[in-house]
């Protein structure tokens, strides 16, 4: 048995959560094109036999505003001390400021990293050789695979170059154990359908709750709670005659049966609290404890 934690970390937007859904062939982290969508720890298993790789999805890391933006730094940068840590670089975009310091973080920790170059579908061949020559030096890298998590290109290079560096022979996970919090996910795949649905100014100032969640002859009852910073966010959410918000429910009801695996009524409502990225009550809902803050 071979086995291991590997982490997912880079600057926001580089494709992490989109890689690690394609690793593990299920969706578990929310993806979209705005920056800042991760918001958590999100374990995804990978299993075959005799090889279990445990992966941790991370928020981007970027420069704080806040005190949410202060604590997903840290949740990403305590990851470091897992086993082995994917660097996902956005090689379309380059290799910029951001990528350079947290490259000096993994060098001062003397870290077993793996360089993924993510979005390979979108450069040539030759960009994309320069880049591998370019950046090789930079650190003893275990290994350098350029991937699209997106298109799932090189997916099974990258498995087998973590394979190579698995020191554990524990299976911690059973082949079909949850690894994501129920409740928090359904949260996440409500926001997800504001992100893709809404505008620019929208993304960093939401977030989503749960007020309950019932089940009943098969069936489960949810509300939840679209929480906005700014008053002026709420029309957008809620649409002309209510025709966003009823589009943001279709979609994520349609997701969270596929997740639940049973029949959803689902009732939203949109509340404004002023700062709320500052505000610790909200911090529980999304398992940041009080060591995090």
């Amino acid at each position: 048995m071979k086995s291991g934690f590997v982490s997912i970390v880079g600057r926001p937007n580089v494709g992490k959560s989109t890689l690690l859904n394609n690793l593990i062939n299920k969706k578990l982290a929310i993806t979209s094109d705005k920056v800042g969508t991760t918001r958590n720890i999100i374990y995804g298993v990978y299993n075959e036999k005799d090889v279990q790789i445990v992966f941790i999805d991370t928020p981007g890391i970027g420069r704080a505003k806040d005190k949410l933006g202060n604590v997903l730094n840290k949740k990403a940068y305590e990851s470091f001390e897992n086993d082995i840590v994917l660097f996902v670089v956005d090689i379309k975009s380059g290799f910029g400021k951001n990528d350079e310091k947290i490259l000096e973080k993994l060098k001062a920790e003397n870290k077993k990293v793996i360089l993924v170059l993510n979005k390979i579908d979108k450069i040539s061949k030759e960009e994309l050789i320069e880049q591998i020559i370019k950046l090789k030096d930079l650190y003893n890298f275990l290994e350098i695979v350029p991937v699209s998590g997106l298109k799932g290109d090189n997916k099974e290079e990258l498995i087998k170059a973590i394979k190579k560096h698995l020191e554990d022979d524990i299976k911690y996970f059973e082949d079909d154990e949850i690894t994501v919090d129920e409740d928090f996910m359904i949260g996440e795949i409500i926001r997800e359908k504001v992100l893709n649905l809404t505008k620019e100014e929208v993304p960093h100032a939401v977030t989503c709750v749960l007020e309950s969640k019932k089940f009943k002859k098969g069936k489960a009852f949810i509300t939840a709670l679209i929480i906005l910073d700014r008053k002026n966010l709420k029309k957008i959410i809620i649409g002309k005659n209510g025709a966003m918000l009823k589009k943001i429910g279709t979609l994520a009801r349609q997701d969270i049966e596929q997740f639940l695996n049973m029949r959803v009524y689902l009732e939203l409502y949109v509340k404004v609290i002023e700062n709320w990225k500052n505000k610790e009550e909200i911090f529980d809902f999304l398992k940041i404890t009080e060591k995090d803050l």
